[in-house]
């Protein structure tokens, strides 16, 4: 199954293109960086990259903001560049996945400047227009995820664009039949040039509701969400009209049928939505999407309780399709930090990688786990993020787990001859690769010698899960496919923990992580230790 769908059960690494590696010195990585770093990515034991945007783009949200979605940004470098790494990223054996970003595209796009221009041109329907209110203000009360309303005026046309992020993100009208030919086909000339997947960035948004009506008040205790500061409206409303429409399964079956004819594509889609689990459980389907995530894990809790509910809640209404998690990303602070808080140490790194990776599913490891970094306090000077930059101090953006990869302990931490986009703290550059390569206790060697063990075991890559009782700290779960079973146990706590073995077990060494002791059947797990038993 591995063979014919090398998604299944793979490990991606997501790389941020901006902070991986830059060549030329103007402080922002790019392409030729990714391709001089590949053996290292391919030495981690992962199957696939997961490159973040490198198109042309004015960079308001540093690429999320496509002005040519079928070219490379000078910034990051050329076309020729991007088949150079495809090329050399096959001959190591990874797959490459490529961020698509479906929803919305730039205010530079040539679509989008056609369309402002007047009501009548062939491009005039091809955004979310809509006409003021009597009064002038705008149609609906729709808001942004970035802050604020989520419409913006345009004179050339006397209505409203819809943009449910930045101003600059103006959304294009997905109920037009061109629009979504025009992005199948955008789709396609990367499948044509050899990419192996897609990332589906903010896939649910393709949609809004025709009749664009008020998205309801939510009350004042469930105004929670991952990202938000505590003072952005956003989280004031239940987003049931400016996403997630019905329509959306329908493009979703069209991008498919174009997958399809293509050799064992994986496309990924990243879910946020009122109900993210039940979201992502009906568009990762046999013919919809390969595999989905949402952003559940990319809370601050990581009690054993919430990790569990939270999986076993996708088991059961997944009956389809295949789960893919992660627990960082570019956009939330760093997992170590977010969960650690002042027990942000290395055993808590080594620990998150395995756990990750032992649930069931496919993952996304974000550049930097590999290395246990925390997250950067980044000064508001030094700050890029517009969102950021918004909500300070309150939310101080995402720049803190973007900044550069520390390579080395030199002063620009071997990212870049000149001065990085973002600065790079002492504390990352104490956690460089170069040094942790020579480590053999480093967090670098033990997320090595964990992602070689799993791929010796089966019932990691693709086998069913089932959650045991355990004491409170700790995660329990037995993983099973092809007549292996194993128990898989995570103390998540900061202070030693024991355990009996509900059940007879031959006890496994798990590289990678702080073991527990054996004593007959009872474990003695050390502060964020770990364990795997094989079972009888």
């Amino acid at each position: 199954m591995t063979e014919r769908h090398w998604w299944r059960g793979a490990v991606i690494y997501q790389v941020y293109p901006r902070s991986f590696l830059d060549t030329d010195g103007d402080g922002v990585g790019d392409l030729p960086g990714i391709l001089a770093r590949l053996d290292y990515i391919a030495a981690l034991g992962v199957d696939a990259i997961w490159i973040s945007p490198f198109f042309k783009s004015p960079m308001a949200d540093f690429g999320y903001d496509i002005a040519d979605y079928r070219d490379v940004d000078p910034l990051f470098g050329t076309l020729d560049d991007f088949d150079r790494l495809l090329e050399k990223a096959h001959a190591l054996g990874l797959k490459v996945m490529i961020d698509q970003v479906l929803s919305h595209c730039s205010d530079q796009h040539a679509w989008f400047r056609e369309s402002r221009e007047s009501r009548d041109n062939p491009k005039a329907d091809w955004f979310v227009w809509a006409d003021a209110r009597p009064d002038g203000s705008p149609p609906n009360n729709w808001l942004s995820l970035f802050g604020g309303v989520a419409w913006q005026w345009e004179p050339r046309r006397g209505q409203y664009y819809l943009h449910n992020f930045l101003p600059s993100q103006p959304d294009l009208n997905f109920h037009h039949p061109d629009v979504r030919a025009a992005q199948l086909a955008n789709v396609r000339f990367w499948l044509d040039r050899g990419v192996d997947g897609l990332r589906l960035d903010a896939i649910n948004f393709c949609f809004h509701d025709a009749q664009l009506r008020d998205n309801p008040a939510k009350p004042a205790e469930l105004r929670t969400g991952r990202g938000f500061s505590p003072d952005n409206p956003y989280a004031f409303q239940y987003h049931w009209h400016n996403n997630t429409q019905p329509e959306n399964l329908g493009f979703l079956e069209d991008l498919r049928a174009l997958l399809d004819r293509y050799p064992d594509i994986g496309a990924l889609g990243e879910i946020s939505s009122e109900d993210s689990l039940a979201t992502t459980a009906e568009y990762c389907t046999p013919n919809r999407l390969h595999m989905g995530y949402s952003f559940e894990l990319l809370t601050e809790d990581s009690s054993p309780a919430y990790i569990r509910a939270t999986v076993e809640a996708l088991e059961a209404k997944m009956t389809e399709g295949w789960p893919c998690w992660a627990i960082s990303n570019h956009d939330v602070q760093r997992a170590v930090t977010r969960w650690g808080g002042a027990n942000d140490d290395d055993a808590l790194a080594r620990q998150l990688v395995a756990l990750v990776c032992s649930l069931r599913g496919s993952v996304c490891l974000y550049q930097g786990e590999e290395l246990g970094l925390p997250e950067a306090e980044v000064p508001f000077e030094a700050l890029q993020d517009p969102y950021g930059k918004a909500f300070w101090p309150n939310f101080k953006g995402r720049d803190g787990c973007r900044t550069p990869m520390p390579w080395t302990a030199a002063p620009g931490a071997g990212f870049s001859s000149g001065a990085p986009w973002l600065p790079v703290p002492q504390a990352h550059r104490a956690r460089n690769a170069e040094a942790q390569a020579r480590d053999p206790g480093s967090v670098l060697n033990a997320a090595r010698a964990f992602l070689a063990w799993r791929k010796t075991q089966p019932a990691l890559v693709e086998g069913a899960i089932r959650f045991v009782d355990a004491p409170p700290q700790v995660l329990a779960f037995v993983r099973e496919h092809a007549g292996q079973r194993l128990l898989v146990a995570f103390n998540l706590s900061a202070a030693a923990v024991e355990w009996s073995l509900p059940m007879a077990a031959k006890v496994l060494p798990m590289p990678g992580v702080d073991p527990a002791q054996v004593d007959g059947n009872r474990l003695r797990f050390p502060a964020r230790g770990g364990a795997c038993a094989m079972l009888g």
